[in-house]
């Protein structure tokens, strides 16, 4: 049954035409994820079909009482508790308790009725399990939604949303204000949701857990492709060679076409012929060759090799003045390492990156920086700090005093800033723009070590894959800080959790802590539950005792590959005839030796790769 059907939609705003008689049909029960490039109109669409913006032509059809619920934009403010303000997401709830207070006799079994229906004596349950999974326990759902933050408030509103239990949910970049905890929790819970969703994500992890079809809004158009993004883009990449093939072909038999006639137009013996052929060019088809736009790509500086460890910390404390934040810390960080900090928000974080940032002095223990050690620290809130009058050259060239304009204009062009958005006024930027202009910063002094906290809240999923093929190619230290569990999946190949006032490694990979946070969330099992709690416990304890075993495992696949390249850049720079040439005798020498060295430690890597899998198949893994 179609639940929403928008028919030849047209939106016009500031002289564009973002809708151009657009159709799509979303039937009962199915969720799908809305893509598009920025500024394509997705967030104009879901406000027309939440009925705040009209249409300049076409109409959106909504199925007879279907409810929508929809993020508001402002947060929630005011005395009213979380799970109060939550609660308010149901007005028929309310206006049926409202009413059995005065209802009489006859009327009152009604509301009662309607009540049971509803499952209303279950509602603060459901709605505390919301606030939970988002990050708010129960102390702080008993607290005045004023005493939080913005991006905390606005966690609330995506709670009020998801608790009106709607036939149709919008969400516009719902995990924007998320950490990773709060967003793997959001994943299973739109798997899981009964009713149909429209969401706006960037989140690639989300489009393929979360929903079941992909709208493309592109050029004022809708389509629609079942599966999730990776689905889609297979599909799309698919579609598009078809097309351009096609294109090719027809441009060719134009052109074979077009060569007759201009030889034989004028030709009283050929006429016929060429007026023929005339008439049959005008017959093809106008295929509309696939012309992208540009790749986006980012390219970080290589950065100078300096001895391990680059940074290590012993037994710290950090904090702010007289509070505490993370206690007894101790860790080390080499250049090859890609690490991903778990927790919550408010565990301390954006602390410990600051600390490695050197933003931020310890209150106690030994910090020991590598002597050449340079740091680049990429976090949001350093948007605050950019001069809205300036542009990225302005803030580029403060920073690299001494570099040349080619340089500074040669080094925003690797984050995709060319010469017209290098000379645009920051205010007038946007979001993924400034993103963009923050990375260059970063790295500008070609970091060993490069600290990113939430880099992608702005970024499209164009620009999220630039940024993991970049981190791939990325020859030093990552400390990595992100809502995004696709990008901590690519990268990372350590994983730190902060929680309970200290750092420490975690023993598993990100599909073990999601096993761990989905424990954690299971209320308190009663008696009768208590052997199926223990059964999940030990089958939980088992997996992160496979842990160490799988990191090795993948560590020697890692080695191996990395080896394999090696040998052959050695072996083609051996097939070049010109190392032969006089005086590189000891190049050819150091070459085969490293040569005669690569094959004793792939040798060793492979053993050590095929004993861990060997145990690992033993276990059942």
């Amino acid at each position: 049954m179609s639940l929403l059907v928008i028919s030849g939609a047209v939106i016009r705003m500031g002289g564009r035409t973002l809708l151009n008689e657009a159709d799509l049909t979303i039937d009962a029960g199915r969720r799908i994820g809305l893509v598009g490039r920025n500024g394509a109109g997705k967030s104009t669409l879901l406000r027309a079909i939440a009925g705040e913006l009209p249409l300049d032509g076409g109409e959106i059809r909504l199925a007879s009482r279907a409810r929508i619920a929809t993020v508001r934009q402002e947060a929630p403010e005011g005395p009213d508790s979380l799970i109060d303000v939550v609660l308010q997401g149901d007005p028929e709830r309310l206006a049926l308790l409202a009413e059995a207070e005065t209802a009489d006799p006859h009327r009152l079994a009604e509301v009662h009725e309607r009540l049971l229906a509803i499952a209303a004596d279950s509602a603060p349950a459901r709605a505390a399990t919301i606030l939970a999974g988002l990050g708010f326990d129960e102390a702080a759902q008993a607290r005045p939604v004023r005493e939080f933050s913005g991006g905390w408030r606005m966690r609330v509103a995506l709670a009020t949303a998801l608790f009106a239990n709607p036939d149709l949910l919008l969400l516009d970049e719902p995990t924007n204000h998320l950490d990773l905890e709060a967003t793997m929790w959001l994943e299973g819970w739109l798997a899981r949701f009964p009713g149909a969703a429209l969401v706006v994500s960037h989140d690639r992890g989300l489009l393929d857990r979360a929903v079941e079809a992909i709208a493309h809004l592109d050029k004022g158009k809708l389509s629609l492709t079942p599966g999730g993004f990776d689905e889609f883009v297979r599909i799309r990449t698919e579609r598009a060679l078809q097309q351009t093939r096609a294109a090719e072909r027809v441009a060719a038999e134009r052109a074979h076409i077009q060569s007759f006639i201009d030889r034989f137009r004028y030709k009283a013996s050929k006429a016929r012929q060429a007026q023929a052929r005339i008439k049959a060019l005008e017959r093809l088809p106008q295929i509309e060759a696939v012309i992208e736009d540009a790749p986006t790509r980012f390219v970080f500086p290589e950065p100078a090799r300096i001895a391990p460890p680059i940074l290590a910390l012993e037994r710290v404390d950090i904090g702010y003045g007289a509070t505490t934040v993370l206690r007894n810390v101790s860790l080390t960080i080499d250049m090859d390492d890609r690490i991903a900090l778990l927790g919550a928000n408010g565990n301390g974080k954006s602390t410990l990156a600051k600390l490695l940032a050197d933003r931020l002095a310890p209150l106690a223990g030994e910090v020991r920086r590598g002597p050449k050690l340079k740091v680049g620290y990429f976090a949001q809130h350093q948007t605050e700090e950019l001069v809205l009058d300036e542009n990225p050259v302005d803030h580029m060239a403060r920073a690299l005093p001494n570099a040349p304009p080619p340089k500074v204009r040669a080094h925003l062009a690797r984050f995709g800033l060319d010469a017209d958005r290098a000379e645009t006024p920051v205010a007038n930027l946007s979001g993924g723009e400034k993103a963009r202009l923050l990375l260059a910063l970063a790295t500008r002094d070609a970091p060993q070590l490069l600290i990113l906290d939430e880099p992608t809240n702005h970024l499209d999923i164009d620009a999220r894959d630039a940024l993991v093929k970049a981190l791939a190619d990325f020859q030093g230290a990552v400390l990595l800080i992100t809502h995004d569990p696709n990008l901590v999946q690519l990268i990372a190949d350590r994983l730190w959790l902060v929680a309970d006032g200290t750092v420490r490694p975690f023993d598993g990979d990100l599909d073990d802590y999601r096993a761990l946070l989905v424990e954690r969330s299971r209320p308190v099992a009663k008696a009768g539950a208590a052997t199926r709690k223990d059964d999940r416990r030990e089958r939980a304890e088992a997996r992160a005792a496979l842990a160490p075993l799988r990191r090795k495992a993948q560590a020697a696949e890692k080695r191996i590959a990395a080896l394999a390249a090696e040998r052959t850049l050695i072996e083609a720079k051996l097939a070049d005839p010109a190392i032969y040439a006089p005086g590189r005798t000891a190049e050819i020498t150091t070459a085969n030796a490293r040569l005669a060295a690569i094959a004793r430690e792939s040798e060793a890597a492979e053993t050590e790769w095929l004993a861990a899998a060997e145990e690992l198949e033993l276990a059942g893994y």
